[in-house]
């Protein structure tokens, strides 16, 4: 084999194995659920961040982790542009391929930091600290999209028992801190670094199990009987003028026999009549559930043709409070919510006077949405409150925080995960909800247009669940808590504070260092 050959095959091949440990790391995600495996191909990741000669080949091995991580974990965003995108095969794979090269860049910026902040001998903090600023930021820049978090693998396994204390967030850090306490044993140190991080991590996972006595919350002595109705309405029918009666008393029937509960829950635009349009349907829906003495919560969009805005809302019917008799349905009432964290293309289009010329996926139904508030107060349905999220929201436990309040009993989220067929992405997004209910020590419900409706109770389990893709409606009676878990109170500030003071000083001994060195 020539020189060369041999050469270009040594380069390629520690990028070759961090694409497949990152492709590899989607196992850990539901609906697999391997748990440990982040700290094989996180370790790897670091092994050959210890092995790097320079900040960009670091940078470079950390974007291929990248590459492989989400390339492979967000591949069902592929369903939904192919499908609906009205792109060519070629363009459908190239937008995924920018997308998937734009998330990858926060690995590639994690391992160029802590590179550049290398202190031997700290490796397993610092490449932590940093992990959780590159984190922070793929949260929140462009939007946010926070979507594959490491912690999210720990759900209801390894370290599920410190979501209530650092969330899901913190539950990274700790994470990605035993993986490169993994590698640190294939690293020449002295033995107490070598050693001495795993022993450390060892020990966080043999305590999480016995953390469940600080969660803060516990189970009261009063449960809510909830139904959550599953239409199943086929995606290209959704916004069909001529299905949107057949749609209606779809849900109208299949709510009909179940009316005697105490909450009824319709998906996300389970209503596809625009709401000024649907006043006489919201009006009969609204006495038949006062009738029968319960409330339903349901998505619906509003417009107004003044203004020309457009609302992705969840609005109650029927009674409000138990003793109440003014429960009278009025377009505008107050007793609703309106998404905040809209999602980019689906519900808000970025430069779109020039993007909606470029291809139908740029101009789908129902793409420019006016944002809610981040703040809003929480709906009231048959005196329960609830904390509501749609969609994509659940994702950001900064706004559930911001949210919650000492009378909220419930987190409700809304979705149509129809976009994206029968592949794994409707699975992580209800791992996601899950790890809201550990996170906040509430019960969950989950109801969605084709799946995966469920309720999730106060410890993240799945309490009930309905088959996907089908036409169903699912029962369950759950159990509300009261208290409240540390992280519902100090949010991630203990996080950010431990993560800032340790880049702060890993950034003074770096420049120390340079100073003497240059």
């Amino acid at each position: 084999m020539p020189a060369a050959v041999k050469r270009l095959a040594k380069l390629s091949l520690p990028h070759l194995l961090l694409i497949a440990a990152g492709g590899v790391t989607t196992l850990a995600f539901a609906p697999y659920t391997l748990w440990w495996l982040p700290l094989l191909s996180v370790a790897l990741l670091v092994f050959f961040l210890q092995g790097a000669t320079s900040a960009k080949q670091a940078a470079m091995r950390g974007f291929s982790f990248g590459v492989g991580w989400f390339g492979v974990g967000i591949s069902w965003v592929h369903v939904s542009i192919a499908q609906f995108g009205g792109l060519p095969l070629a363009g459908s794979i190239g937008l995924m391929a920018l997308l998937v090269g734009y998330l990858a860049l926060f690995p590639a910026f994690t391992l160029w930091l802590s590179y550049r902040l290398r202190s031997p001998g700290f490796t397993p903090l610092l490449f932590a600290a940093c992990w959780t600023l590159a984190e922070w930021l793929r949260s929140v820049l462009l939007t946010g999209f926070p979507w594959l978090s490491m912690g999210y693998s720990q759900t209801e396994h390894g370290l599920s028992q410190f979501a209530p204390l650092i969330g899901e967030t913190g539950i990274s850090f700790l994470l990605v801190f035993s993986a490169a306490a993994l590698a640190q044993l294939f690293c020449p140190q002295r033995a107490p670094a070598r050693y001495g991080y795993l022993l450390i991590a060892g020990l966080l996972f043999a305590m999480a199990p016995q953390l469940s006595a600080l969660k803060g919350w516990h189970y009261s002595d009063n449960a809510i009987d909830v139904v959550l109705v599953q239409g199943n309405i086929k995606q290209d029918l959704r916004w069909a003028p001529e299905q949107e009666w057949p749609t209606m008393l779809k849900y109208m029937d299949l709510t009909r026999p179940h009316f005697q509960t105490d909450l009824v829950i319709w998906p996300e635009a389970a209503i596809p009549q625009l709401e000024p349009l649907a006043e006489s349907y919201l009006e009969n829906l609204n006495r038949a559930a006062l009738y029968a003495d319960t409330a339903v919560i349901s998505g619906i969009l509003d417009y107004n043709f003044k203004t020309q805005q457009a609302w992705n809302n969840l609005i109650v019917l029927g009674k409000r409070q138990p003793d109440s008799t003014d429960g009278d349905y009025f377009y505008g009432h107050g007793n609703r919510y309106s998404k905040h964290h809209l999602l980019p293309i689906g519900e808000f289009v970025p430069f779109e006077s020039w993007l909606r010329q470029l291809a139908p996926i740029f101009d789908l139904p129902m793409s420019s949405f006016t944002r809610g508030a981040y703040v809003q107060p929480n709906l009231v349905a048959n005196g329960y409150h609830l904390l509501p999220a749609i969609c994509f929201e659940i994702a950001f436990p900064a706004q559930i925080s911001a949210n919650m309040t000492a009378d909220t009993q419930l987190l409700l989220t809304v979705s149509n995960d129809a976009w994206f067929g029968d592949s794994i992405g409707p699975q992580q997004h209800l791992q996601i909800a899950q790890m809201r209910a550990l996170e906040f020590g509430r019960p969950l419900l989950r109801a969605t247009n084709n799946g995966v409706t469920a309720t999730v109770d106060a410890a993240g389990k799945i309490s009930a669940r309905a088959a996907q893709f089908t036409e169903t409606v699912l029962q369950d009676s759950i159990r509300l808590t009261s208290g409240q878990t540390p992280y519902a109170r100090f949010a991630d500030w203990p996080l950010w504070l431990c993560s800032g003071l340790l880049l702060l000083l890993f950034a003074i001994r770096a420049l120390l260092r340079w100073r003497k060195t240059g």
